[in-house]
């Protein structure tokens, strides 16, 4: 048996070998390919990513230039790592990168491409895009939904009142507020109330991290043709047991809202994106099912990941640099003094007059992106950009991270925090981030440019100003500002490495504060 098992992995990595072999040999045959680092045998560039590797890209970048090319395994990828060459993929040729690429977590957690973020470009993704932008992020919906997202701020700000004086887990808290405001649109109630609201939080952000930090990975299985079924870094193996998780959490989820249904609940059959969902799948005509449970499933999925972890992410990122930097806090308190007041919170209607505070918002995504580096896609068919040929079959990567960071584009201190740079009379004024400005792309751009830009942006605008209106900030356990740990931990989103945990005091008027919420 054991020889059998042998002879079985040797005629598999010969197989791969031979395949790659091949295919190094027709690269060679196109001299105009981009240049990039010289790989391993049969693994290629895989080993060289490192932990982090939207740095590692970055520094590659600047020996190998803005559009560069790895091997990783049998895949050729491409890397843009400047503005210009990221228009050239996104704007100019962005019908021809319009896919995905075959990964195992679109498999193994996504529903096999049953979602909205990797589903192939075509009839089913159009559907699903039009779904979410109809009934969650258009003018209307999103004006719908305002009370829902200021009750949750107000509970966020009611929790941290309440703990004044107390070290508290800011990126937690947030995220906390950010799930509950989302699913009472997308399932029309709180996931985490009552009680169990902190235990069932800390459990679904956990999922949610686990699930990045997965999708983060480079899976040699899905770069070495034959090596799949070994799961070598045991990713697949971790994504099923993941995905059985949200399955049951989504399951349940879905039975009690049609029981709901069954008993004549009003949100049973309201407003919310579940019920939209459940009524056009009762619907659909003699063509067969538009949607099926798995499809719905799936984009809860899409919206309870990347709509919590990314906005909290990015909030908690805005925040630690806004304590690193005093007189940036006060500069954006006096802003908000003078527009808001002391004696009532940040609503949404206030944030189109405060203009530092959306240049904050700013820095922090070229900063800190949510999503270093960008979702793959993939060239359907050959292409030229800049002279360089890109395959067919291709793995495109833009590398948002090392956009923030191009010193051609950023030349006033690039590495800073400096959200001057987007006020009036500044070099990037009018610059914003809804993909027409390629120096700023943390939602991405073209047409899989993120569904949730609006919400998105939204949130982490309307958060990050009620923290700071609401409440001086200083360090837990004597740690300096100075000090501050600003580690990146690297998965699909970009989190911190150290959790910010700080002291609030509050410093509007008393009845400024919510009472009972």
């Amino acid at each position: 048996m054991a020889l059998v098992i042998f002879v079985l992995f040797a005629t598999i990595l010969f197989a791969s070998l031979l395949f790659i072999v091949i295919s190094g040999d027709r690269r060679r045959g196109r001299s105009n390919l981009p240049p990039g680092p010289k790989g391993w045998p049969i693994i290629g560039n895989l080993p060289q990513l490192g932990p982090k590797p939207h740095q590692t890209l970055y520094a590659l970048a600047k020996t190998y230039g803005p559009i560069l090319r790895l091997r990783l395994g049998a895949v050729d990828v491409v890397v843009a790592s400047s503005a210009a060459a990221a228009s050239q993929f996104l704007r100019t040729h962005d019908a021809n990168f319009s896919s995905r690429p075959p990964n195992s977590g679109a498999e193994h957690v996504a529903y096999n491409y049953q979602d909205l973020v990797f589903a192939p470009y075509g009839a089913r993704w159009r559907m699903l895009r039009r779904l979410c932008v109809s009934h969650l992020f258009s003018a209307k919906a999103m004006e719908d939904f305002r009370h829902v997202r200021g009750g949750e701020v107000e509970r966020l700000v009611h929790g941290i009142a309440e703990e004044e004086g107390v070290a508290v887990d800011v990126g937690g808290a947030v995220n906390t507020c950010t799930t509950n405001a989302l699913t009472q649109v997308t399932v029309g109630r709180r996931v985490f109330g009552g009680r169990e609201e902190k235990e069932g939080a800390e459990e679904f952000k956990e999922m949610v991290v686990e699930l990045m930090n997965l999708a983060g990975v480079f899976n040699f299985g899905d770069f070495v043709p034959g090596l799949g079924w070994l799961d070598l870094q045991g990713v697949v193996r971790k994504m099923k047991k993941l995905h059985k998780r949200f399955d049951k959490l989504f399951d349940g989820i879905i039975a009690e809202h049609r029981e709901s249904v069954e008993k004549g609940d009003v949100h049973g059959r309201g407003s919310d994106m579940l019920s939209i969902l459940l009524r056009l799948k009762e619907e659909a005509d003699g063509e067969g099912n538009l949607l099926t449970d798995t499809n719905i499933k799936a984009l809860l999925l899409n919206l309870f990941a990347a709509g919590t972890d990314t906005t909290s992410s990015t909030v908690e990122w805005a925040m630690a640099e806004l304590i690193r930097h005093p007189n940036l806090l006060k500069q954006a308190q006096t802003e908000l003094d003078s527009v808001v007041g002391h004696n009532r919170l940040v609503s949404e209607s206030d944030l189109p007059n405060l203009p530092f505070l959306q240049a904050i918002v700013k820095e922090t995504f070229r900063l800190h992106p949510s999503t270093p580096l960008s979702l793959p896609r993939v060239a359907s068919s050959d292409c030229e950009i800049d002279g360089h040929l890109i395959p067919r079959g291709a793995t495109l990567l833009v590398n948002v991270w090392s956009i923030g960071r191009d010193p051609s584009m950023w030349p006033d201190e690039p590495l800073a925090f400096r959200p001057g740079r987007f006020l009036a009379g500044g070099r990037h004024e009018g610059v914003d981030v809804k993909g027409n400005d390629f120096e700023l792309i943390p939602f991405g751009a073209g047409r899989r440019i993120c569904v949730g830009l609006s919400l998105g942006l939204r949130m982490v605008q309307f958060m990050t100003a009620t923290l700071i209106h609401a409440f001086d900030w200083e360090l837990a356990g004597g740690e300096t500002a100075e000090k501050l740990d600003m580690e990146e931990a690297y998965g699909l989103t970009l989190r911190r490495a150290a959790p910010l945990v700080a002291k609030p005091t509050t410093r509007l008027a008393l009845k400024a504060y919510p009472k009972h919420v």
